[in-house]
């Protein structure tokens, strides 16, 4: 059964991109790019939601945008609306009570309005500046009365629109992160290493001259897995790690304890910067499989101001 539903959406879907009117779309896209203020998007049942949809689509893709509620709007938020917005309805029959009671007050307000509609010689086409028709042969409902295919059209063409003006206006990834930082592309291509990196009081630091056994309660208390030996001009001369702890133990016994950090360090250590994208610093921590890093020094101008551990990164959810 579902096997010919699929079949049967897809012939409906064909018989759309056959038939739809490319120059009407073309137009109410150049409409839409020439908005000069917010297109607001209208609707009523689940032609609503497709309108809600789309609306969110624009915005996350750099096109101002909001849904306006028909009832709402008859209830105040009309006040919302100014002259150079832009208003695109939704509405398979084109004669929802809603929108034709709205569409004489929207026009008032100076705004150009667009029907999209799948009947044709519709009432909200006739009140409209312009209107584009969207073929639909019949819903995929068996009784040919829940929005099914007409509400699959409208979607596909919204989304497309709101694609064809990311390419107008030249929307990058970027952008896109930018919009959503809270998402995984977002923290991808937004966060720093700054964003994440342990700062201030909370960086384990020591003067090379410090014998090893004074510096352990700075290396267990900071729990960072290392010490940053710095001069007290805060020049970083090298790092001292958990596991060169160990190895200096099992290698030279408890006399070890007394050496200064200076004789025990790694000198010249891989560092990073403040702003370099902490998703980049991964990479290069992961570089040498065979011996991966856990932590790096950050420096601006060779002094340390942070340090990135890999933990910090994995918990920020960059894995």
């Amino acid at each position: 059964m579902l096997n010919a539903l699929l079949a049967q959406q897809q012939n409906a879907l064909n018989h759309f991109f056959q038939h739809i009117d490319i120059a009407a779309a073309e137009k109410v896209l150049n409409k839409l790019h020439a908005c000069e203020g917010v297109i607001l998007l209208s609707g009523v049942g689940k032609s609503g939601h497709i309108a809600q949809k789309i609306s969110t689509t624009l915005i996350s893709t750099g096109t101002r945008s909001t849904f306006l509620s028909p009832s709402h709007a008859l209830h105040g938020d009309l006040g919302f609306v100014s002259s150079k917005d832009l208003f695109l309805s939704f509405s398979k029959s084109g004669e929802s009570e809603e929108l034709l009671s709205l569409i004489p007050y929207i026009r008032k307000r100076g705004v150009y309005t667009i029907a999209v509609v799948s009947q044709h010689n519709s009432h909200l086409a006739s009140l409209s500046d312009f209107s584009i028709f969207l073929p639909v042969e019949r819903e995929l409902c068996p009784h040919n009365l829940a929005p099914t295919t007409s509400t699959a059209v409208q979607l596909l063409f919204g989304d497309c629109l709101a694609v064809a003006l990311m390419l107008l206006k030249q929307f990058t990834a970027e952008d896109f992160a930018a919009n959503h930082p809270a998402g995984f592309l977002g923290r991808k291509m937004t966060l720093t290493v700054s964003d994440l990196m342990v700062k201030g009081e909370d960086i384990p630091r020591c003067l090379p001259a410090t014998p090893l056994l004074d510096a352990l309660h700075e290396l267990t208390s900071k729990q960072c897995g290392c010490l940053l030996v710095c001069n007290a001009a805060r020049h970083l001369e090298g790092i001292f790690t958990d596991g060169d702890l160990r190895r200096a133990i099992q290698t030279k016994g408890a006399q070890v304890l007394q050496q200064p950090l200076s004789q025990l360090m790694t000198k010249q250590p891989v560092t990073t910067t403040p702003t370099q994208l902490a998703i980049d610093v991964m990479r290069q921590m992961e570089q040498d499989q065979a011996h991966r890093i856990a932590v790096l020094p950050v420096l601006e101008a060779g002094c340390v101001v942070g340090l990135i551990c890999m933990h910090d990164i994995v918990q920020a959810g960059l894995n």
